[in-house]
């Protein structure tokens, strides 16, 4: 680890990052250091839990879907692409950030991801739980 907090250190006095930038990059790897240094329990139960997905539709065409972490991590990205490229799904999952998402569990976040509400009623709720 003190070879990455050299290199943030060369990026400040190069001004390639602020100070604000090194320190949030210092506390990254600081994390990552501990995370590394868990026992392995406790790194795969992050991994156990869901990905939960809930439309409510005013129209009361409701949806909810839980999806294991690691089923999510392993087929995001493709199934967004084929997702957009599909007419009749392109417009629920164009405005949808996957790399947000793929940051989330990548940082094992818990909690709401996701919270939107249309104009017409319908809500989308995106959480790790």
């Amino acid at each position: 680890m003190k070879e990455e907090i050299k290199r943030v250190l060369t990026m400040v006095e190069e001004g390639k990052i602020d100070a604000q930038m090194a320190s949030e990059l210092v506390q990254v790897l600081k994390e990552k250091e501990e995370s590394e240094n868990q026992p392995f329990e406790k790194k795969n139960s992050y991994l156990d839990k869901k990905l939960k997905i809930r439309v409510v539709s005013a129209e009361n065409d409701n949806v909810t879907v839980n999806l294991p972490i690691k089923l999510v991590k392993a087929v995001l990205v493709a199934g967004h692409s084929i997702a957009a490229s599909i007419p009749q799904s392109e417009k629920y999952v164009k405005d949808l950030d996957i790399n947000m998402i793929i940051e989330t569990i990548e940082n094992e976040l818990e909690g709401q991801i996701i919270d939107v509400k249309s104009a017409n009623g319908d809500t989308v709720s995106v959480f790790i739980d």
